[in-house]
C-alpha cells in the first residue's frame, strides 16, 4: 500500500507523523488545550519541536494538566522543583514564564469570556488557509502573528514572539500550512 502524502517535516520521526496526522492544523477551541499549546510553543523556543513532543506527557504531569488556575498560584518552591524535573526543559525563564502566562491567560479569560474567543479574533474567527506547494513557501511569521505577539506582550505574556505565535497558530489550526498535496489539507481531512 502506498503511504499517504504528508508534509515532509512529519516524516523524520514517528511522533512527528502522529502529531501531523492528528493535531497540526486542526482548529482548537478548548481553552485548556490552547493554553497547553501556548506554553509548549514557548518552551520550544530555541529547540526542536520533537524535543517538546517527547516531553509533552511529562509537561502535562509537571504542570497539573495545564490548569491555568493552579499554575498561576505556583509558589517559588514549585518553580524550584520544576527546575529539577528532567522530564521538562529546565530553563528558569521558561518555567517562570509559564506561571506569568497562566496569570495573563486568566485575565484574558475574564475579559473576553474565554481565551478561545480572544485568540481567534486575530484570524477573523476562521482558519487562514495557505497554499504552499513546498515547505519553503511556509512563512515563519505573518501580519496576524505579529499582531497577536504584540497584543499578548502588552497583556503580560512572555515567550510569545511573532515566530512562536505563528507556530502556535499553526499548531491550533488558526493557520493551515499543510502543503497542497498533503492528505491533511483542510478540505481533505480525515476525522
Amino acid at each position: 500500500m502506498k503511504p499517504l502524502p504528508r508534509c515532509p517535516w512529519s516524516l523524520s520521526d514517528p511522533l512527528y507523523t502522529v502529531y501531523h496526522d492528528r493535531e497540526w492544523g486542526v482548529p482548537v477551541h478548548d481553552d485548556r488545550k490552547l493554553f497547553e499549546m501556548l506554553i509548549l510553543e514557548g518552551a520550544q523556543a530555541g529547540l526542536s519541536w520533537i524535543i517538546i513532543l517527547k516531553k509533552r506527557d511529562a509537561y502535562r504531569k509537571a504542570f497539573d494538566s495545564f490548569d491555568a488556575r493552579k499554575i498561576s498560584q505556583y509558589p517559588r518552591g514549585k518553580v524550584k522543583a520544576l527546575l529539577k524535573n528532567p522530564g521538562i526543559v529546565r530553563n528558569r525563564l521558561k518555567i517562570v514564564a509559564a506561571v506569568t502566562n497562566a496569570k495573563a491567560f486568566l485575565a484574558v479569560q475574564k475579559e473576553f469570556g474565554s481565551f478561545d474567543h480572544y485568540i481567534w479574533q486575530f484570524v477573523g474567527g476562521k482558519p487562514i488557509i495557505n497554499h504552499p506547494k513546498s515547505m519553503k513557501q511556509v512563512p515563519v511569521t505573518s501580519p496576524e502573528s505579529d499582531a497577536l505577539s504584540k497584543d499578548l506582550k502588552k497583556r503580560g505574556f512572555r515567550f510569545v514572539g511573532s515566530t512562536i505565535c505563528y507556530a502556535f497558530m499553526q499548531a491550533v489550526g488558526m493557520v493551515d500550512d499543510h502543503v497542497t498535496w498533503c492528505f491533511r489539507r483542510a478540505h481533505k481531512r480525515l476525522r
